[in-house]
């Protein structure tokens, strides 16, 4: 067996991918692509993390332990007064050193701090109701990512259906000019016409051919975006249009009130509310019970004398103390007031925002109401635009050969014809757009979906 030129080989093997590939229906592309496309996981991602957010916040109701372990070798002067609290300056314990000497002995430390807050005015809670409503709140745009994907696909796949059927019927037109343009050659050639007749039908020709091209192209793209949902490539797509080149039956008449893009928004109000009420609760005294144990030891002594060289490498002085301790931060008042200002006009931000997506959804199922009704009675004048118009073809290229008409009648009547039977071709789907249309806008498509999909 030979091998297939390289050209030969780039022009059947993907053809004969394409006939392998099993068709899809609409609602199997859409399902594909929730399954396939990145943007799905990675926002489910972000949920995994608000779920992780929640029980970070729960853990502050935990009691707190913090060890501590230190061995140091230094000097021991030390002087009266008082220093103010910072980090530069390590403090020394004992009485002043009468002398400024640089001898030095060891010192070590070891000792547990556990501090627990028994009621903190509902902060923690507020913390934790904050948490689930960023995770509510991700999870809201999880599905408001997954019905965007879900719409484009369904787009995607109506457009590849559209401009396969535009280009069934520019072929049908191609097929006519080809067939008139023969028509006319034959009668120059027996000089029965002029010589310009037969430029002109090969104009027309090509015309009809360019038609033809723009369609495949349109196809040709439409596919490709459907790939990109799919995550495959192009001749790897076979559609099965299932209902879609059919007439469809009556929408729902479903309200814009489950919309994701509603619950999402909501779901951001509850959100920034959940943040007002943690920042409410932050300006409250707080109250730790502590309780601590540790051991220090030190090479030097109340004489200011010092051990032996090992003397201080291990603890030798043990404490333990058990205290309530309550702490509030007055001077945060100002701060607290502006945050929770900020974050009132961040809540009734958002319920402008809401109340904005609210009437564009309005207004774009209005639209696509009003689009499904025109296209409807679009669907049921085209078969009369149709009859007249392959009747307007064949009597003008019957009045052409009988030497009645002329060329330019014909090319129009066929051009006509060509339209009109795109137009056709379209109609039951431009009707199935719009009812996706209105689909889109009430937020629930997977009904209709399944309904075009059913062969």
């Amino acid at each position: 067996m030979f091998p297939l030129p390289r050209c030969l080989a780039a022009l059947v093997l993907p053809a004969l991918l394409y006939s392998q590939t099993s068709p899809i229906t609409l609602e199997e592309a859409v399902k594909r692509s929730l399954e396939k496309y990145p943007t799905i996981r990675m926002n489910a991602e972000q949920v995994s993390a608000a779920s992780a957010g929640i029980q970070l916040a729960r853990t502050s109701y935990l009691p707190k332990a913090d060890l501590l372990a230190q061995i140091n070798r230094a000097t021991r002067n030390n002087i009266y007064g008082m220093l103010l609290p910072q980090s530069t300056i390590a403090p020394i314990s004992g009485p002043p050193n009468p002398t400024n000497a640089g001898t030095n002995v060891w010192g070590t430390a070891t000792g547990i701090l556990i501090s627990w807050e028994p009621f903190d005015f509902g902060l923690r809670k507020a913390g934790i109701e904050s948490a689930e409503a960023s995770r509510r709140r991700a999870e809201m745009a999880l599905e408001r990512t997954r019905f965007e994907v879900a719409v484009t696909t369904a787009d995607a796949f109506l457009t590849i259906l559209a401009a396969q059927q535009t280009a069934a019927s520019a072929q049908a037109g191609v097929e006519r000019a080809k067939v008139f343009h023969d028509v006319v050659s034959a009668m120059v050639k027996a000089e029965l016409r002029p010589g310009v007749e037969a430029s002109r039908a090969r104009a027309e020709l090509a015309m009809a051919e360019t038609q033809q091209i723009q369609a495949e192209q349109a196809t040709a793209v439409a596919r490709a975006a459907l790939a990109q949902m799919l995550g495959v490539t192009p001749p790897e797509i076979a559609l099965s249009p299932g209902r879609l080149l059919e007439s469809p039956a009556e929408p729902s008449t479903a309200s814009t009130d489950a919309h994701p893009a509603l619950k999402e928004q909501q779901a951001a109000i509850e959100e920034s509310k959940a943040r007002l009420l943690t920042i409410d609760r932050s300006y409250y005294p707080k109250f730790n019970v502590q309780a601590a144990t540790y051991a220090r030891g030190t090479g030097a002594n109340p004489d200011f004398t010092t051990g032996g060289g090992a003397s201080g490498l291990g603890p030798n002085i043990y404490n333990w103390g058990v205290g309530f301790t309550v702490t509030f931060p007055f001077f945060d008042y100002a701060s607290s007031r502006a945050k929770k200002q900020a974050e009132s006009s961040r809540v009734r931000a958002e319920e402008h925002r809401l109340e904005l997506i609210r009437q564009e959804l309005n207004g774009q199922l209005e639209r696509a109401k009003a689009m499904l009704e025109g296209s409807r009675r679009v669907a049921a004048n085209i078969p009369f635009q149709l009859d007249a118009a392959r009747a307007a073809e064949t009597q003008a290229t019957a009045r052409y050969k009988a030497g009645l008409g002329n060329l330019v009648e014909v090319a129009e009547a066929q051009r006509l014809l060509t339209q009109t039977e795109i137009d056709d071709s379209l109609a039951r789907l431009q009707i199935w757009r719009a009812l996706f249309a209105v689909a889109v806008a009430q937020g629930e498509m997977d009904s209709l979906a399944a309904g075009a999909s059913r062969r």
